[in-house]
């Protein structure tokens, strides 16, 4: 009966691990995120990369707010590389500072991020990369979509639950 007991335990136990490692790639697969990286870590550095995020979070808002998937939402940004370019750019010349940006859709390897409840995890992930000068200072990041920053006023008071089903089950069973 033990044994039994066991390899139910254990079957359970790979179950979860298979899920989780399918779960980990559709996670992947259905985010895109931005990162703009700052010249460098110098507090003016720093300053200004948040202008920059306002500048071209501002610019491309009305353009995301009604992306409905990941695709549509990377061909809209595609389009308008160019564009955000010259946003992050005046940006960075009105704030005093001689360096510009490179902008790029690509994928890269990213760590574990959380932003508020949600938690992406380590991986491959389609980004835009927004690096300010040498790029080499401290980051900014979000998620492009679903949207989490590029979201009109409307879609701000809207309400994200991301549940586990692990953690239901525990918590159903470990409170008995």
């Amino acid at each position: 009966m033990k044994f039994v007991a066991v390899m139910i335990i254990c079957l359970i136990i790979i179950g979860a691990i298979l899920i989780a490692m399918k779960s980990n790639s559709k996670n992947e697969e259905q985010y895109l995120r931005i990162h703009i990286r700052a010249n460098s870590n110098e507090a003016k550095d720093q300053s200004v990369k948040y202008k920059v995020k306002e500048s071209v979070v501002e610019y491309m808002t009305p353009k995301l707010e009604n992306a409905t998937s990941k695709k549509e939402a990377m061909s809209i940004l595609e389009k308008n590389l160019n564009n955000m370019k010259k946003v992050a750019d005046r940006t960075l010349a009105l704030n005093g500072f001689d360096y510009t940006s490179n902008i790029r859709l690509c994928q890269e390897e990213f760590p574990v991020r959380t932003y508020g409840d949600l938690t992406l995890d380590s991986g491959v992930y389609d980004a835009l990369i927004i690096e300010l000068g040498s790029g080499i200072g401290d980051n900014w990041w979000c998620v492009v979509f679903p949207p989490l920053c590029f979201v009109g006023e409307e879609n701000d008071k809207e309400e994200f639950e991301y549940k586990s089903f692990f953690e239901e089950l525990y918590n159903k069973y470990s409170n008995k």
